[in-house]
Parts: C-alpha cells; structure tokens; sequence
C-alpha cells in the first residue's frame, strides 16, 4: 500500500498498485465505495495485463485518512488525487472513473491536465443538483449532524448489501460531505469541463439505467458515448466484458 500527505495537516490518501508499463490506468471509485472493490477484477483480466494500475481511495473512503476539517469537494478530491498521482511519479494516466469518480477526474482533468491522457468514466455524475431520487441527493438531503447522528444507518439500510459493503467503511461526516459537493458540482460544471477537453474521452452508459440525458451534446463534442447491453450503474460488475473492452479501448 502506497500512501501520500494530502492535505497539509498529516491526512493521507492510499492506494495500491500493481506493477506495469505506462501509460498507467488509475482507477477511482464512486461516492460511498472504494477503488479495489469494484475494479481489481477488470484490472486483471488478461486484455488489460501488462499495464500499472492504481486503485485510489478518496479522502474519507476505504483506507484513506477522513479528516474532519476537510471540505470533501470535487476539487478538493481532484486536487486530493493529483498528489497521489504525483507521489507515483505519474503523468499522463488513463484514468477510469465510475459515478462521483468520475466527476473527480473530469475536475483533475481540467485541474492538471499534465495528469491525465485519457478518461473512462462509468455512468459519471456530469451535472450539478440531481433529480430528488439520486443516491448522492438522498444523503445529502439530511443535515450533517443529521446525517451522523442517525441518518448514515437509515441510508446503509436503505440501499442494499452491496453498496453498503463499502458504504459502512467510510466516514460518515465525509460521505455527507462529498455528497453533498456531487450535488452542488464543480464551476464550471462537469459537463461542460468535460466537453471542453481535448483528451481521448469515453462515456459508458448501462443499458439499464436508460438514455443519457445530453447525450448528441457530448457526442458532439467528441466524447465516445457506449451503451453497455445489460447493465445498471455498476457496469463492471454487471457486464465486466464489456467494461474491459472499452477500458482497453476496444469496445
């Protein structure tokens, strides 16, 4: 396990990784979970052997620290993650990122482009203030010390044993307040970064969760737009054939 001084104050953010050629592939995970869990499977299958790959866990998540006077913003989860990078020796990464993971790297993107060469995100969070039925806006729905006090259990309840699998390892106070920095959104906002950029993008849709809301915009744009067939939101667990072909860029 690797590990790294993020925020000034002693805080570190860890990763693993395992050992191959760069460009590296760097994986972030979404609100509530934690990079290895969802992505060590695909980063192991023999299409994408060879290349080093770094599972990072946000500030607050997983084995990363969880102070409790950090902000939890994109940007500050961005600016978290490019230390980490930093810290590797990393430029020019491929990074995968699945749901507020990937509002991260689309905000670290555009923060430090010398970062990042390539982006997959998975059913990414693109626009500020989700429709009321949204994971991030349920949680973020409560008040903090709400949230701490009782609302935490009532949400690990609620969204079922696989998400809470992680959901219970992160901080509490984090979670809130990272949900409740997806809801608000970066400035500018995600979509309009990501459309900006002029890197290799791919966006992955679960079958599903249904159309792309804004879809021929990005396409547009030249974002590579994939609707992956039976899948939900967790596209690499429910079609990890397709989530390595697009990974691998041959999907």
């Amino acid at each position: 396990m690797k590990q790294a001084e993020f925020d000034g104050r002693g805080s570190r953010i860890r990763w693993t990784e395992t050992p191959g050629a760069n460009p590296a592939r760097v994986y972030v995970h979404g609100l509530g979970a934690a990079s290895a869990v969802y992505h060590a499977h695909i980063a192991a299958r023999p299409e994408l052997a060879g290349r080093r790959s770094l599972f990072v866990d946000l500030p607050g998540h997983g084995v990363s620290d969880r102070p409790g006077d950090f902000g939890y913003t994109l940007e500050e989860h961005a600016d978290a993650v490019a230390v980490a990078l930093d810290a590797a020796g990393l430029t020019g990464a491929e990074l995968i990122g699945h749901s507020m993971g990937g509002s991260v790297a689309v905000v670290l993107a555009h923060r430090r482009p010398d970062l990042v060469s390539r982006l997959v995100l998975t059913e990414a969070n693109l626009d500020a203030f989700p429709p009321p039925g949204a994971d991030s806006s349920s949680i973020a729905s409560y008040q903090e010390e709400e949230f701490v006090a009782g609302g935490h259990a009532r949400v690990l309840e609620k969204v079922g044993p696989l998400w809470a699998a992680t959901m219970r390892l992160a901080d509490p106070r984090g979670l809130h307040r990272s949900a409740v920095g997806l809801r608000r959104g970066s400035d500018p906002v995600m979509r309009d970064l990501l459309e900006g950029l002029g890197i290799e993008r791919v966006y992955l849709q679960g079958e599903l969760s249904g159309e792309l809301p804004g879809r021929d915009r990005l396409e547009a744009a030249g974002v590579r737009v994939l609707t992956v067939p039976a899948a939900g939101h967790n596209i690499m667990f429910d079609n990890p054939d397709a989530f390595a072909a697009a990974v691998a860029g041959v999907g």
